[in-house]
């Protein structure tokens, strides 16, 4: 809602998902306060319940996983997935090496430190690039605990 108030006429909203929280609030958000924004999930491949979910039209459950996102290893809420198949376009899936690669970017150019759940949201981006030339794009980059032996 926050991103949404400061900065108008958005094409799309990235934002990560895990149990659906933040991808839900963030579609009713967009759905009430700019109509015509999309609303797009990023997921780790390896914790993929809401691109299952979405493609098959039934709540999938989650696997075990041990993805770098541990912050989107969370199952996919019976609350939310309904929210997100009526107000989310798509959910991307992005893989180990390429959060891993997003964070750093982020570290490097933006000087911030993120947790890899936070990295998520971007790394879908830049691996479907094409598809956001020329939009404006609000990413939601959340999330500052890391343990940095996933680094070393």
């Amino acid at each position: 809602m926050e991103l949404l108030n400061k900065i108008k006429d958005l094409d799309y909203v990235i934002a990560p998902v895990g149990g659906g929280g933040l991808l839900s609030g963030t579609a009713l958000a967009a759905h009430y306060l700019s109509p015509t924004t999309q609303v797009i999930g990023v997921e780790p491949e390896l914790a993929n319940d809401a691109y299952r979910s979405l493609q098959t039209g039934i709540l999938q459950p989650a696997v075990p996983t041990q993805t770098i996102a541990d912050g989107l290893r969370g199952a996919l809420g019976t609350k939310t997935f309904p929210i997100i198949q009526h107000l989310v376009e798509k959910i991307i899936c992005v893989s180990e090496e390429e959060i891993t690669q997003t964070m750093k970017l982020i570290m490097e150019r933006m000087k911030i430190v993120i947790e890899p759940s936070a990295a998520v949201p971007l790394a879908g981006v830049l691996k479907e690039k094409k598809n956001f030339k020329n939009k404006r794009i609000g990413i939601i980059i959340s999330g500052g605990n890391m343990d940095l032996n996933y680094l070393i």
